[in-house]
Protein backbone atom coordinates (compact mmCIF):
# COMPACT_ATOMS: atom_id res chain seq x y z
CA UNK A 1 0.00 0.00 0.00
CA UNK A 2 1.52 3.97 -0.96
CA UNK A 3 2.40 6.02 1.57
CA UNK A 4 0.67 8.60 -0.27
CA UNK A 5 -2.11 10.12 0.95
CA UNK A 6 -5.01 12.06 -2.10
CA UNK A 7 -5.01 15.87 -1.36
CA UNK A 8 -8.38 15.72 0.16
CA UNK A 9 -7.21 13.12 2.83
CA UNK A 10 -4.43 15.19 3.87
CA UNK A 11 -7.03 17.82 4.01
CA UNK A 12 -9.33 16.50 6.26
CA UNK A 13 -6.46 15.28 8.67
CA UNK A 14 -5.21 19.74 8.34
CA UNK A 15 -9.15 20.37 9.29
CA UNK A 16 -9.87 17.69 12.12
CA UNK A 17 -6.46 18.74 14.06
CA UNK A 18 -7.58 22.52 13.25
CA UNK A 19 -10.74 21.56 14.44
CA UNK A 20 -9.08 19.59 17.69
CA UNK A 21 -6.51 22.61 18.63
CA UNK A 22 -9.46 24.73 18.82
CA UNK A 23 -11.06 22.49 21.02
CA UNK A 24 -8.58 22.36 23.58
CA UNK A 25 -7.57 26.28 23.20
CA UNK A 26 -10.53 27.58 25.47
CA UNK A 27 -9.44 24.82 28.07
CA UNK A 28 -5.96 26.17 28.24
CA UNK A 29 -7.10 30.00 28.38
CA UNK A 30 -9.11 29.00 31.00
CA UNK A 31 -6.61 26.76 33.07
CA UNK A 32 -3.93 29.62 32.98
CA UNK A 33 -6.40 32.53 33.87
CA UNK A 34 -7.60 30.43 36.56
CA UNK A 35 -4.22 30.85 38.07
CA UNK A 36 -4.02 30.08 41.12
CA UNK A 37 -5.99 26.61 40.80
CA UNK A 38 -3.76 25.32 44.02
CA UNK A 39 -1.98 25.96 46.96
CA UNK A 40 1.30 28.12 46.34
CA UNK A 41 4.46 27.93 47.81
CA UNK A 42 6.63 30.07 49.57
CA UNK A 43 9.93 29.38 49.92
CA UNK A 44 11.81 30.73 52.97
CA UNK A 45 15.32 29.77 52.30
CA UNK A 46 15.80 30.34 56.27
CA UNK A 47 14.55 29.17 59.57
CA UNK A 48 11.80 29.80 60.84
CA UNK A 49 11.34 32.61 62.91
CA UNK A 50 13.74 35.19 61.28
CA UNK A 51 13.16 38.35 59.80
CA UNK A 52 12.78 36.67 56.01
CA UNK A 53 10.15 33.55 57.83
CA UNK A 54 8.25 36.71 59.24
CA UNK A 55 7.48 38.31 56.34
CA UNK A 56 6.76 35.30 54.27
CA UNK A 57 4.28 35.06 56.39
CA UNK A 58 3.02 37.91 57.13
CA UNK A 59 2.68 38.50 52.97
CA UNK A 60 1.43 34.95 52.36
CA UNK A 61 -1.41 36.06 54.93
CA UNK A 62 -2.80 38.60 52.89
CA UNK A 63 -2.01 36.80 49.21
CA UNK A 64 -4.12 33.99 50.79
CA UNK A 65 -6.69 36.14 51.51
CA UNK A 66 -6.63 38.51 48.32
CA UNK A 67 -6.24 35.12 45.79
CA UNK A 68 -8.36 32.73 47.12
CA UNK A 69 -5.60 29.47 47.24
CA UNK A 70 -3.35 28.90 50.55
CA UNK A 71 0.29 30.87 50.20
CA UNK A 72 2.08 28.08 52.24
CA UNK A 73 5.39 29.19 53.73
CA UNK A 74 8.31 26.58 53.40
CA UNK A 75 11.67 26.95 55.22
CA UNK A 76 14.32 25.54 53.71
CA UNK A 77 17.42 26.42 55.16
CA UNK A 78 21.50 26.05 54.59
CA UNK A 79 24.59 27.54 53.18
CA UNK A 80 23.25 31.05 53.40
CA UNK A 81 20.07 31.12 52.05
CA UNK A 82 21.46 29.12 48.88
CA UNK A 83 19.59 26.01 49.20
CA UNK A 84 15.95 27.44 49.24
CA UNK A 85 17.25 29.73 46.07
CA UNK A 86 18.41 27.16 43.93
CA UNK A 87 15.23 24.94 45.09
CA UNK A 88 12.86 27.63 43.37
CA UNK A 89 15.29 28.45 40.80
CA UNK A 90 14.99 24.99 39.43
CA UNK A 91 11.31 24.71 40.32
CA UNK A 92 8.80 24.73 37.45
CA UNK A 93 8.00 28.27 36.29
CA UNK A 94 4.40 27.95 36.52
CA UNK A 95 3.68 30.44 39.70
CA UNK A 96 3.10 27.31 41.93
CA UNK A 97 6.48 27.97 44.07
CA UNK A 98 7.91 31.37 45.06
CA UNK A 99 11.00 32.26 46.96
CA UNK A 100 11.11 35.28 49.72
CA UNK A 101 14.84 36.51 48.46
CA UNK A 102 17.24 38.68 50.36
CA UNK A 103 19.79 40.97 49.83
CA UNK A 104 22.11 37.80 51.03
CA UNK A 105 20.49 35.13 48.15
CA UNK A 106 20.19 37.50 45.14
CA UNK A 107 22.89 40.34 46.11
CA UNK A 108 25.74 39.19 48.23
CA UNK A 109 26.28 35.50 47.95
CA UNK A 110 27.14 35.76 44.00
CA UNK A 111 30.48 38.04 45.41
CA UNK A 112 30.88 35.25 48.58
CA UNK A 113 30.34 31.86 47.72
CA UNK A 114 33.19 30.27 45.26
CA UNK A 115 30.89 28.22 43.53
CA UNK A 116 26.75 28.87 43.31
CA UNK A 117 24.21 26.51 42.21
CA UNK A 118 21.96 29.44 40.27
CA UNK A 119 22.59 32.94 38.78
CA UNK A 120 20.57 35.66 41.15
CA UNK A 121 19.46 37.33 37.89
CA UNK A 122 19.33 34.74 35.12
CA UNK A 123 17.19 32.00 37.10
CA UNK A 124 14.85 34.62 38.61
CA UNK A 125 11.83 36.73 37.82
CA UNK A 126 11.68 39.64 40.21
CA UNK A 127 8.10 40.13 41.33
CA UNK A 128 8.43 42.75 44.14
CA UNK A 129 10.46 44.18 47.11
CA UNK A 130 8.46 43.37 49.95
CA UNK A 131 10.44 45.64 52.91
CA UNK A 132 14.12 47.06 53.66
CA UNK A 133 15.05 46.85 57.14
CA UNK A 134 18.00 48.25 58.91
CA UNK A 135 20.40 45.62 61.08
CA UNK A 136 20.65 46.31 64.59
CA UNK A 137 23.73 45.82 66.48
CA UNK A 138 22.96 43.38 70.06
CA UNK A 139 24.38 41.18 73.13
CA UNK A 140 23.59 39.71 75.51
CA UNK A 141 21.80 42.06 78.05
CA UNK A 142 22.85 40.44 80.98
CA UNK A 143 26.41 39.78 79.64
CA UNK A 144 26.63 43.12 78.25
CA UNK A 145 25.98 44.51 81.72
CA UNK A 146 28.55 42.29 83.81
CA UNK A 147 30.98 43.78 81.07
CA UNK A 148 29.61 47.51 81.33
CA UNK A 149 29.46 47.80 77.83
CA UNK A 150 26.78 50.86 77.33
CA UNK A 151 27.55 51.64 73.56
CA UNK A 152 29.55 50.76 70.41
CA UNK A 153 32.95 52.37 71.44
CA UNK A 154 32.68 49.61 74.87
CA UNK A 155 32.36 46.33 72.77
CA UNK A 156 35.25 48.04 70.62
CA UNK A 157 37.60 48.34 73.82
CA UNK A 158 36.01 44.92 75.07
CA UNK A 159 36.94 43.11 71.18
CA UNK A 160 40.45 44.60 70.98
CA UNK A 161 41.30 43.32 74.66
CA UNK A 162 40.11 40.11 74.05
CA UNK A 163 40.89 39.46 70.60
CA UNK A 164 39.61 36.27 69.23
CA UNK A 165 37.92 35.39 72.08
CA UNK A 166 34.20 37.10 71.76
CA UNK A 167 31.98 35.26 69.36
CA UNK A 168 29.44 36.63 66.33
CA UNK A 169 26.51 35.15 65.60
CA UNK A 170 25.00 34.84 62.36
CA UNK A 171 22.01 33.37 59.83
CA UNK A 172 24.34 31.78 58.01
CA UNK A 173 27.50 32.42 55.46
CA UNK A 174 26.54 35.53 53.21
CA UNK A 175 23.67 37.20 55.00
CA UNK A 176 23.38 40.73 55.46
CA UNK A 177 23.65 39.75 59.00
CA UNK A 178 27.03 37.87 58.85
CA UNK A 179 28.42 40.73 56.44
CA UNK A 180 27.55 43.84 58.29
CA UNK A 181 29.61 41.66 60.82
CA UNK A 182 32.55 41.18 58.70
CA UNK A 183 32.16 45.08 57.47
CA UNK A 184 32.43 46.25 60.98
CA UNK A 185 35.41 43.47 61.44
CA UNK A 186 37.11 44.78 59.04
CA UNK A 187 36.43 48.93 59.73
CA UNK A 188 37.44 48.33 63.05
CA UNK A 189 40.34 46.32 63.08
CA UNK A 190 38.62 43.74 65.92
CA UNK A 191 38.65 40.05 65.40
CA UNK A 192 35.62 37.58 66.56
CA UNK A 193 35.12 34.44 65.82
CA UNK A 194 32.14 33.62 63.53
CA UNK A 195 29.65 31.49 64.25
CA UNK A 196 26.79 30.99 61.61
CA UNK A 197 23.54 29.63 62.15
CA UNK A 198 20.77 28.11 60.22
CA UNK A 199 18.61 31.04 60.46
CA UNK A 200 18.39 34.08 62.33
CA UNK A 201 16.14 32.35 65.18
CA UNK A 202 18.03 29.43 66.07
CA UNK A 203 21.51 32.22 65.83
CA UNK A 204 19.11 34.69 68.71
CA UNK A 205 18.31 31.94 71.15
CA UNK A 206 22.33 30.82 71.21
CA UNK A 207 22.73 34.75 71.91
CA UNK A 208 20.21 35.25 74.40
CA UNK A 209 21.37 31.72 76.12
CA UNK A 210 24.94 33.30 76.89
CA UNK A 211 26.95 31.25 74.20
CA UNK A 212 27.12 34.52 71.73
CA UNK A 213 28.53 37.61 72.24
CA UNK A 214 27.18 39.89 69.72
CA UNK A 215 24.91 39.87 66.46
CA UNK A 216 23.93 42.18 63.81
CA UNK A 217 20.47 40.94 63.09
CA UNK A 218 17.39 42.06 61.36
CA UNK A 219 15.67 44.66 63.27
CA UNK A 220 12.02 42.87 63.06
CA UNK A 221 13.46 39.36 64.05
CA UNK A 222 14.94 41.29 67.49
CA UNK A 223 12.88 43.65 68.21
CA UNK A 224 10.59 41.39 70.59
CA UNK A 225 13.89 40.45 72.53
CA UNK A 226 14.66 43.90 72.75
CA UNK A 227 11.70 45.37 73.94
CA UNK A 228 11.60 42.31 76.15
CA UNK A 229 15.00 43.29 77.72
CA UNK A 230 16.78 40.15 76.79
CA UNK A 231 18.57 41.96 74.04
CA UNK A 232 20.53 45.63 74.36
CA UNK A 233 20.95 46.96 71.49
CA UNK A 234 23.92 48.83 70.75
CA UNK A 235 23.32 50.88 67.02
CA UNK A 236 21.35 50.58 64.21
CA UNK A 237 23.51 49.73 61.20
CA UNK A 238 21.69 52.03 58.61
CA UNK A 239 21.98 55.63 57.14
CA UNK A 240 19.90 56.93 59.56
CA UNK A 241 17.89 56.02 62.76
CA UNK A 242 14.80 53.65 62.79
CA UNK A 243 10.99 54.75 63.27
CA UNK A 244 10.51 51.90 65.85
CA UNK A 245 13.84 53.02 67.57
CA UNK A 246 14.25 56.31 67.60
CA UNK A 247 16.38 56.11 70.68
CA UNK A 248 19.21 53.64 69.24
CA UNK A 249 21.95 55.42 67.26
CA UNK A 250 23.29 54.29 63.82
CA UNK A 251 26.41 52.71 64.19
CA UNK A 252 28.46 55.47 61.98
CA UNK A 253 26.98 57.93 65.12
CA UNK A 254 28.53 56.54 67.58
CA UNK A 255 31.46 54.19 66.21
CA UNK A 256 34.26 56.69 65.77
CA UNK A 257 36.57 57.72 62.67
CA UNK A 258 36.90 54.03 61.66
CA UNK A 259 32.97 53.53 61.34
CA UNK A 260 32.33 56.55 59.56
CA UNK A 261 30.67 55.80 56.46
CA UNK A 262 29.23 52.06 57.88
CA UNK A 263 25.66 51.25 56.33
CA UNK A 264 24.59 47.32 56.02
CA UNK A 265 20.62 47.63 55.76
CA UNK A 266 18.54 44.43 54.40
CA UNK A 267 15.61 43.82 51.97
CA UNK A 268 13.23 40.88 51.19
CA UNK A 269 11.50 40.45 48.07
CA UNK A 270 9.05 37.45 46.00
CA UNK A 271 10.71 36.24 43.21
CA UNK A 272 9.36 33.51 40.99
CA UNK A 273 11.51 31.11 38.84
CA UNK A 274 12.39 32.10 35.24
CA UNK A 275 10.11 31.99 32.99
CA UNK A 276 7.19 32.56 34.95
CA UNK A 277 3.79 33.84 32.87
CA UNK A 278 3.85 37.78 33.15
CA UNK A 279 0.40 37.34 33.92
CA UNK A 280 1.13 35.26 36.71
CA UNK A 281 4.16 37.61 38.00
CA UNK A 282 1.76 40.88 38.09
CA UNK A 283 -0.73 39.23 40.13
CA UNK A 284 1.38 38.41 42.64
CA UNK A 285 2.60 41.91 42.28
CA UNK A 286 -0.42 43.91 42.51
CA UNK A 287 -1.73 41.74 45.01
CA UNK A 288 1.59 42.00 47.66
CA UNK A 289 1.34 46.32 46.61
CA UNK A 290 -2.03 46.24 47.57
CA UNK A 291 -1.84 44.17 50.99
CA UNK A 292 1.43 46.78 51.66
CA UNK A 293 -0.22 49.71 51.34
CA UNK A 294 -3.28 49.40 53.66
CA UNK A 295 -2.78 50.96 56.91
CA UNK A 296 -2.76 47.78 59.05
CA UNK A 297 0.16 46.44 56.81
CA UNK A 298 1.76 49.44 57.28
CA UNK A 299 1.58 49.74 60.91
CA UNK A 300 2.45 46.05 61.48
CA UNK A 301 5.71 46.44 59.22
CA UNK A 302 6.91 50.21 60.74
CA UNK A 303 6.45 48.57 64.26
CA UNK A 304 8.49 45.97 63.56
CA UNK A 305 11.41 48.08 62.00
CA UNK A 306 10.58 47.25 58.16
CA UNK A 307 9.73 49.95 55.59
CA UNK A 308 7.22 47.98 52.78
CA UNK A 309 7.73 48.69 49.37
CA UNK A 310 5.46 47.11 46.90
CA UNK A 311 7.17 48.44 43.95
CA UNK A 312 6.78 46.88 40.32
CA UNK A 313 9.08 43.65 39.15
CA UNK A 314 10.86 45.82 36.49
CA UNK A 315 12.09 48.08 39.62
CA UNK A 316 12.66 45.49 41.81
CA UNK A 317 14.96 44.15 38.94
CA UNK A 318 16.83 47.58 38.84
CA UNK A 319 16.90 47.27 42.55
CA UNK A 320 18.51 44.06 42.40
CA UNK A 321 21.14 44.95 39.86
CA UNK A 322 22.38 47.99 42.00
CA UNK A 323 22.95 45.70 44.90
CA UNK A 324 24.64 43.14 43.10
CA UNK A 325 26.83 46.31 42.39
CA UNK A 326 27.13 47.57 45.85
CA UNK A 327 28.05 44.39 47.55
CA UNK A 328 30.82 43.41 45.36
CA UNK A 329 33.43 45.94 46.69
CA UNK A 330 31.76 45.39 50.26
CA UNK A 331 32.56 41.49 50.23
CA UNK A 332 36.05 41.70 48.01
CA UNK A 333 37.56 44.69 51.07
CA UNK A 334 35.90 42.47 53.66
CA UNK A 335 37.73 39.50 52.96
CA UNK A 336 34.56 36.82 53.57
CA UNK A 337 34.71 34.11 51.46
CA UNK A 338 33.03 30.64 51.14
CA UNK A 339 33.86 27.78 49.50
Amino acid sequence: MSRLRSPSRRLTLSAGAALALAALAPVAVHAQGAWPAKPVRIVVPFAAGGTTDILARAVAQELTKALGQSFVVDNKPGAGGNIGADLVAKAPPDGYTLLMGTVGTQSINKWLYARMPFDPQKDFMPITLVAGVPNVMVMNAEKAAARNINSVQDFIKLAKANPGKLNMASSGNGTSIHLAGELFKSMTGVYMTHFPFQGSNPALFSLMAGDMDVMFDNLPSAMPHIKSGKLKALAVTSAARSQALPDIPTVEEVGGPSLKGFEASSWFGLLAPAGTPADVVNKVQQATARALATPEMKERLLAQGAIPSGNTPAQFAQHIDRELKKWQPVVKSSGAKVD
